[in-house]
């Protein structure tokens, strides 16, 4: 059976997640990218055909002009309603693309989930700085592109004055690029992490997350959760059952405050820098080989015999300056006092760099899982203390 895979970047949830899990399944691979050259040189072994991934248009074209699709998956944000409408439209099993809109253009959840009465934020969507002077948002704010992803050009801000600098900055990067100002949730930051079939769901845990200072939302790091309060989960997925999220991967960020669950965002897709790979090995199920299953039209088992004894952590050194990478470590699979620590560098010596203040500014990503929490952060600060990244301006 051919799955049509669509991609932008090469990503290391392809390369180590999805596509051996493919092979695994007998799953004959096309990877659908308008950046062909890029793909080849990390997957050479795989079939790659340019197209225009974006517009779904094109996707079904170059389907329906080569093999007859079995599947058509991707777990990239920016991909997925393009993933769904071709799929609807070749008869096959995959997520709504009503839904995966939904969940995509923020403005849109926070407008649905109003509709519904699943919950109420402040927030407005911004194509014409003109009518900033209008607005009277709660302060302090978070300005955030309709679209983004990977908290990139997401900032908060304390006045009138700061929102117009900072929509016109963004704006300026990102021409014609609609935003959203909504109110600040505060709390702590937490993850779900689910996995349907449209009639079953799976809660694989979460992850509870820190963040840079304001006004920037760089994810630093995250701790997993094996389970959340029962009330807090039972809060989230109604909200996820009010934006009708239920098939395949789902990464759900929000915050808890004074017992009250709110949804940040919500990916339709499994969880991104390297979590998925963690996440597979902690709960030691097949992962990916799940994902992919659902996407054929296969049932999940009741039960994923997941592992419920783990503790696991990531870190993200991340560059405070831009300028280029001059020492760093190199990758690294270790076992130390019963935690297995696996550092996988994200840039390569000599690569130069502006601040993004997103996760473009990690230099690398180090997983470690054990089944105590205490060692588990131990070893992983005593790793960090140990190694040396310099960047010269």
């Amino acid at each position: 059976m051919r799955m049509y895979l669509l991609a932008l970047n090469p990503t290391d949830s392809v390369t180590e997640g999805f596509l051996p899990a493919a092979a695994r399944l007998g799953l004959d691979i096309t990877l659908l990218t308008d950046q062909p050259d890029a793909h080849r040189r990390v997957y050479p072994e795989i079939e790659i055909l340019e197209c225009d991934v974006r517009d779904f248009r094109a996707v079904v074209t170059r389907i329906s002009t080569h093999h007859r699709p079995g599947a058509v998956f991707t777990n990239s944000d920016h991909l997925q309603t393009q993933a769904a409408l071709a799929a609807d439209y070749f008869g096959l099993f995959g997520k709504d693309w009503w839904v995966t809109l939904r969940t995509k253009d923020k403005a849109e959840m926070r407008r649905h989930l109003t509709s519904v009465g699943a919950d109420t934020v402040w927030s407005t969507e911004v194509t014409d700085l003109a009518g900033l002077a209008a607005l009277d948002p709660p302060y302090p704010c978070v300005v955030k592109p309709r679209e983004g992803v990977a908290s990139e050009d997401v900032v908060l801000v304390d006045g009138p004055e700061e929102l117009l600098a900072r929509c016109t900055e963004i704006q300026s990067r990102r021409s014609g690029a609609a935003l959203v100002v909504e109110e600040y949730l505060p709390g702590e930051l937490y993850t779900l992490e689910t996995l349907g079939d449209g009639h079953v769901r799976h809660v694989l845990g979460g992850f509870h997350t820190w963040v840079s200072p304001p006004p920037y939302f760089i994810e630093e790091g995250l701790t997993f959760v094996a389970a959340h309060p029962e009330p807090i989960v039972a809060q989230v997925l109604a909200q996820l059952d009010a934006l009708g999220v239920g098939f395949g991967a789902c990464h759900t960020e929000f915050v808890v405050h004074e017992g009250r669950a709110r949804i940040i965002e919500v990916n339709y897709r499994a969880i991104g820098d390297q979590c998925d790979l963690l996440l597979a090995r902690l709960l030691e199920i097949p992962l990916f080989e799940h994902i992919l299953r659902t996407h054929l039209g296969e049932r999940l088992p009741e039960d994923l015999g997941a592992r419920c004894d783990g503790a696991a952590r990531l870190e993200y050194p991340c560059a405070e300056s831009a300028g280029t990478l001059t020492a760093a470590p190199a990758a690294a699979e270790l076992t130390v006092d019963g935690v297995q620590l696996t550092y996988r560098p994200l840039r390569e010596v000599g690569e130069r760099h502006e601040v993004y203040h997103t996760n473009r500014d990690f230099l690398g990503v180090l997983r470690a899982i054990g089944t105590d929490q205490e060692a588990v952060d131990r070893v992983v600060a005593e790793f960090l203390a140990g190694q040396r990244w310099e960047i010269q301006r």
